[in-house]
């Protein structure tokens, strides 16, 4: 079955009955944590009740896996098997497992982007026992319900509208990132109770944002200079390389929905100009050709041992360069 969130959260109401197991999948890992997080609390899990393992591991704690899932706990109590980590390499194992005659344990498999029409999605989406959510990042619908829910849950009692569409322009990437500052910006604010456009910037600090902005405006605009002072500054700042990542993802499927689409964003003054001209300079085949290397240096950054910072700066330079390229091809015409 193929679930949105809120059948998720439905499905953990009816303690997941007449379903064995669950994919929660996509480039959201935030999101991911929180739904798996959600489903050992939902389900009541008792730590001694719970196995968990990573997909390298699969291999060879095979008997270990099918021992725990196919045995009822000893101290009483639903049991649980989280796989973190899978790929469509794991499907035929997953498959073992999760359509046992014998499963005693709910199933959850975690995964990063997975293809659609790949062999473990197709097992979760088309599976009658089966559900599989995908978590992707947050739009302006989502996030606003996110950041409501949680702040009014908090005892907070307005936001101001330039607050709420600050947090818009700068979160929504990863939802463990948002629960975070909405933790620190409820504290702030605890003596007031409301929400301004101040305590937002003192709590997600302008110039970490404006770096941000200016890395992936600068970048698409073909700025060289520019984007690598941002990406300095955000690198100081202490955001992580596989979430600079998500963001250029997110930066260049916008880009995408307005050269292909014309689907033009809300924008901050400050950044509009660098985007229009980007709008100008990329072609449609290019963006979704670095859309896909996106991808790739993702799984890089979890796989291959390098460095993730010095992946992600090679790949900016080289993506700063090119669009400088075509922009000065543009102006020749």
């Amino acid at each position: 079955m193929k679930w949105k969130e809120t059948d998720f959260n439905d499905a953990l109401s009816r303690q997941m009955a007449n379903v064995s197991a669950v994919l929660i999948y996509g480039p959201d890992a935030g999101q991911i944590d929180e739904l798996a997080d959600k489903a050992i609390e939902k389900l009541s899990i008792d730590s001694s009740n719970l196995f968990a393992i990573d997909a390298n591991e699969l291999r060879e704690k095979t008997d270990a896996l099918f021992a725990e899932a196919c045995s009822p706990s000893l101290l009483g109590g639903r049991r649980m098997v989280m796989i973190a980590g899978v790929g469509d390499s794991d499907t035929a194992l997953v498959k073992e497992l999760v359509l046992h005659t014998s499963l005693d344990a709910f199933i959850v498999i975690t995964a990063a982007e997975l293809r659609a029409g790949g062999s473990m999605r197709s097992l979760f989406e088309d599976g009658g026992r089966l559900g599989a959510v995908a978590c992707y990042a947050d739009d302006e619908n989502s996030l606003g319900k996110v950041i409501r829910d949680s702040l009014f849950a908090a005892g907070i009692k307005s936001i101001e509208p330039d607050a709420m569409q600050y947090m818009f322009r700068h979160l929504g990437a990863d939802r463990g990132v948002t629960r975070s500052f909405l933790k620190k910006l409820t504290l702030y604010v605890d003596d007031t109770k409301v929400v301004t456009l101040d305590d937002v910037e003192k709590c997600l600090p302008d110039a970490g944002a404006v770096s941000l902005d200016d890395f992936l405006y600068s970048l698409t605009a073909g700025h060289i200079a520019a984007t690598q002072l941002a990406l300095d500054r955000v690198f100081f700042d202490g955001t992580e390389p596989v979430m600079l990542v998500r963001m250029l993802d997110i930066h260049f499927k916008k880009l995408l929905a307005a050269v292909s689409g014309g689907q033009m964003p809300k924008l901050f003054w400050k950044v509009a100009e660098k985007f229009n001209a980007a709008v100008r300079i990329w072609p449609e085949s290019e963006i979704i050709g670095v859309l896909s290397r996106l991808n790739e240096l993702e799984r890089q950054t979890k796989t291959t041992g390098m460095p993730a910072e010095l992946l992600l700066r090679d790949f900016a330079l080289k993506l700063s360069v090119r669009a400088a390229k075509l922009a000065i091809k543009r102006r020749g015409k």
